[in-house]
């Protein structure tokens, strides 16, 4: 397939905004049961305000992948088939649970603000980043359904796919996470750092296994079945056209082949062993700098990660238009 940039940018950027509210969230969940040290509203408020802007950004990144952005709002209107649609109309929700619960922090809001007294410090917050994890979870399944369920193309039609969305995603955002701490909360580098190692090691064994799958795909169809003819030897000759169309360029990358696979060594280095190095060395140090680096070097590793993705997507049709793949 030929990968959109537009969409590479959309689903790495919701993925760290989604794993960094993760993040905020299973720190505080830690913390009410006297886990973890409980830390400032601010942290949280701002915690909440970068995973707000990067879900804004792959918001915004969706609209250069539309014919008609005049007409996004019609997305959401096959919600009952399209996981597309429900992608549409959950990134929203999320987007609106992270910024109450950002405001709930940085207002100190509860429950008893409204009326309603329980015995549990904190009770909105966890009431509302509870409903947003929920949610977020949601998301990641919604985008990683979008491919999954596309039967035809083998590469992406397996559970594989939607964990590692929620891998890589949470590995980012964790990532993230600890780089934040290490400024406005140090007493949880550490819980961060280490979740970040755990969770990009877990992406790391997926996303190698769905690379081992995918190099061992046969094509369940060949070119005698593709125009209906049984001959033994059938070679193309002409793609049947004077010049280019939809078909020969939007599902075949059109990339090299040594570029296409020095892309996967690319992301295979970038986004897992260099920055579990790089947390594990910034945590020994408290360097901040090392940490905020893991994160943008795992992150600019996503982007050739996630145009792998699509590019290793061999649509049935190029088996018609072999001469121009």
């Amino acid at each position: 397939m030929h990968p959109a940039f537009s969409v590479i940018f959309l689903t790495t950027f919701i993925g760290v905004g989604q794993g960094l509210f993760l993040a905020l969230f299973t720190s505080e969940s830690y913390a009410a049961v006297k886990l973890l040290p409980l830390q400032s509203h601010q942290f949280y408020a701002m915690g909440s305000a970068v995973s707000l802007i990067f879900l804004g950004l792959g918001l915004l990144a969706s609209f250069f992948h539309l014919g008609h952005p005049e007409r996004a709002w019609r997305a959401a209107a096959m919600w009952r088939t399209s996981w597309l649609s429900r992608e549409v109309i959950v990134l929203p929700i999320v987007m609106g649970l992270v910024f109450v619960y950002g405001m709930s922090h940085f207002y100190g809001w509860e429950l008893k603000t409204f009326g309603l007294k329980t015995p549990v410090q904190g009770d909105l917050t966890l009431l509302v980043g509870a409903l947003g994890t929920v949610a977020t979870f949601g998301l990641f399944v919604c985008t990683g359904m979008i491919y999954a369920c596309i039967r035809f193309l083998q590469e992406w039609a397996n559970p594989l796919t939607v964990i590692n969305y929620i891998l890589l995603g949470g590995a980012s955002g964790f990532v993230l996470a600890t780089a934040l701490a290490s400024i406005m909360a140090p007493a949880l580098v550490q819980f961060f750092g280490v979740w970040s190692i755990i969770i990009t090691a877990l992406a790391f064994v997926f996303r190698l296994a769905s690379l081992i799958r995918n190099a061992g795909l046969r094509s369940k169809s060949s070119v005698q079945s593709a125009i209906g003819v049984s001959h033994n030897k059938i070679v193309q000759k002409s793609p049947g056209m004077m010049g280019g169309s939809f078909n020969t360029r939007e599902y075949f990358h059109g990339a090299p082949m040594w570029l296409f696979r020095s892309v996967k060594w690319i992301f295979l280095l970038l986004v897992f062993p260099l920055p579990i190095m790089l947390i594990s060395i910034g945590m020994a140090q408290a360097s901040t700098l090392l940490l905020m680096l893991a994160f943008v070097v795992q992150y600019l590793g996503l982007i050739p990660e996630r145009w792998f993705f699509f590019a290793q997507a061999n649509h049935p049709q190029n088996i018609y238009y072999q001469t121009i793949g």
